[in-house]
């Protein structure tokens, strides 16, 4: 069956809302050819598997389940490379979203030259329902802050309810970021083009089951977007996280090798301890910040953490190498060790991102790998 709109639903332990959900698509969509895909951070509380049931009977539904990532912006940007439809809507699971308005938004799109409609709070009409005054200020903070990177006079650029053109969609999609909550704000910072939009006013309703996915990580994911848009373009925003973490492990490092000679007055005993705290609170705050798309747990955190150890040591040994060799070539002392720990620090990087974030198994994989080829160039002989 052909449809003419895709319904992205990124979803985290929503199962209670599934259902509800359909229901209403259900009862406002009658006379338009619709499907619905819900991609799945694979919930704990089953919403994959009930999806898949839903759809094994409706050839309307659809689930993506994704294994070890996590990422609201990221799942609809995959559940909309997934579809061959004209136009995506994107809406939450909870049923805050106003469904009633999603006829109204394809009309637009099928009769006027936009490239996405909105559905605003913050023009008259609207509203952010029983919000009390401290997310309020945190919103009026956030919406303010992105309009740093989006040129367009949006009245709401941190809403998650929209339909846009998937044509938009192509065009912009390589330059975005896919980090954090707000895919609006990403595609809007994103698209090379003066983004044609109209915004609906809509009630924003009470979260029908469940618990709300705001923390103070979710603040962290908004700021790491805004960066990366200032600055991104420059330097991979992902690197600056990780020397700043380092730098984090630096003074940790120096506080724990302080302490250590001061109980025993072993240096080689302390350096080993220090260099070992701060290894071990570089891999726990880059984990939590710098990787949080892609953070381990279980026991991929504790593969992860030796990887690390592994490939800072290395990067260590290296950051000392160029720093003696420079220095013994009449570099000032100051620039042979900036120049060290900035190859170490790259080294660091490097391997981290390729060996430990990617999956600790890709590594074993790769010595696998090795091992069959080294044994059967034995056998063969």
């Amino acid at each position: 069956m052909n449809f003419d709109l895709t319904i992205i639903v990124p979803t985290f332990n929503e199962r209670n809302n599934v259902c509800p959900l359909l229901e209403r698509l259900d009862t406002t969509l009658q006379n338009i050819r619709w499907e619905a895909v819900f991609v799945d951070d694979d919930s704990p509380d089953g919403t994959a598997d009930l999806v898949r049931r839903i759809g094994s009977k409706d050839s309307r539904v659809r689930c993506i389940q994704r294994i070890g990532r996590r990422g609201l912006s990221s799942a609809c940007i995959e559940g909309m490379l997934s579809s061959s439809t004209p136009y995506f809507a994107v809406m939450d699971a909870d049923l805050q979203h106003d469904e009633s308005l999603l006829p109204q938004m394809l009309r637009i799109l099928q009769t006027q030259d936009k490239d996405i409609v909105i559905g605003s709070r913050y023009i008259e009409g609207g509203s952010v329902g029983e919000w009390d005054s401290k997310r309020i200020r945190i919103s009026q903070l956030a919406t303010y802050v992105g309009r740093l990177v989006v040129k367009a006079d949006l009245s709401d650029p941190m809403s998650g309810f929209f339909m846009l053109r998937s044509e938009f969609f192509a065009e912009t999609v390589r330059h975005m970021t896919g980090k954090g909550f707000k895919i609006l704000l990403d595609l809007f910072a994103s698209a090379q083009i003066d983004v044609r939009f109209e915004e609906l006013s809509y009630h924003f309703r009470k979260r029908h089951s469940g618990a709300s996915k705001l923390d103070t990580l979710v603040a962290w994911e908004y700021f790491v977007l805004i960066l990366d848009k200032i600055i991104g373009r420059f330097i991979p925003l992902r690197f600056v996280m990780f020397v700043t973490v380092g730098c984090v492990g630096a003074l940790v490092h120096i506080l724990i090798l302080g302490l250590f000679l001061r109980l025993n007055n072993n240096f080689l005993v302390s350096q080993t301890v220090a260099t070992f705290f701060a290894m071990t609170v570089n891999f726990v705050l880059n984990n939590l910040f710098t990787y949080r798309d892609q953070r381990l747990q279980g026991l991929h955190f504790v593969k992860g953490l030796f990887i690390f150890y592994f490939a800072c040591s290395i990067g260590a040994f290296i950051n000392v190498l160029i720093a003696n060799f420079l220095f013994g070539h009449n570099v000032p002392w100051w620039l042979s060790g900036l120049l060290g720990a900035t190859v170490g620090a790259v080294w660091n990087y490097a391997i981290s991102s390729t060996f430990t974030w990617t999956g600790p198994q890709k590594l074993q994989d790769i010595l696998d790998q090795s091992k069959h080829r080294v044994f059967g160039e034995i056998d063969k002989k």
